[in-house]
């Protein structure tokens, strides 16, 4: 008898039923958090089991059920029934107030887009921190432009749909104009050319500010 035929009745002999492979198969699914691939289940198992198997058996059994075995590319997943998902969904508000720096950088995006970092600077008078952009973009109400055909190509900053939809705008044409900005108490007059600069904003000293400090407790 070859060795390669010793080897594979050794591996039958020592895999467990299908049934417990299953359920192996179930648990591992059930407690990772992101989905697995056949050969992370099958390093976990005892030497011998079919893990690709098991879970074709493991699929059948869930099948019309409120949860399902489902591939995700090449690994695998319990994941509730498409038709159930709405009684997973909670809707909840959550109320975070942008701290002035980024107001006014958002502000300034908005009216003057497609705007670059160093426009920014020019126009508000001090430097714009790292986290005040990147706050914006995470919140996807700001996004990359063209680069500006100037030295260095830098990169633009424009608003996004998301912005708009937010604000109730159907293009940043319907932003509400200075006479009106004025009147609500938004804006506020910049100190006369060859004034002193006002002092950086707290938070905006350095590129590495946290980003947590662009909003205010």
């Amino acid at each position: 008898m070859s060795d390669e035929t010793e080897n594979k009745e050794e591996s039958l002999f020592d895999a467990p039923p299908i049934a417990e492979q299953e359920r192996m198969c179930e648990a591992m699914l059930f407690a990772s958090a992101e989905p697995i691939t056949v050969r992370e289940m099958e390093a976990r198992m005892p030497h011998g089991c079919d893990a690709a198997e098991a879970l074709a058996h493991l699929r059948k059994r869930y099948d019309g059920r409120g949860v399902h075995v489902v591939k995700v590319g090449d690994a695998w997943a319990l994941r509730t029934a498409s038709d159930l998902g709405f009684l997973m969904q909670k809707e909840t508000v959550e109320t975070r107030k942008l701290s002035r720096a980024a107001i006014e950088t958002l502000a300034i995006i908005a009216y003057h887009q497609p705007v670059t970092r160093a426009e920014i600077e020019e126009i508000r008078g001090v430097s714009v921190s790292r986290g005040t952009v990147d706050q914006l973009l995470e919140m996807e109400w700001v996004r990359f432009g063209r680069r500006k055909m100037t030295p260095g190509r830098p990169v633009t900053f424009v608003v996004t749909q998301t912005f708009l939809d937010h604000f109730g705008l159907e293009s940043a044409r319907d932003l509400p104009g200075l006479k009106e900005l004025r009147s609500a108490g938004l804006l506020e007059s910049r100190p006369p050319p060859g004034a002193m600069p006002q002092s950086p904003e707290e938070g905006e000293e350095g590129e590495d500010t946290d980003q947590s400090e662009m909003f205010e407790e």
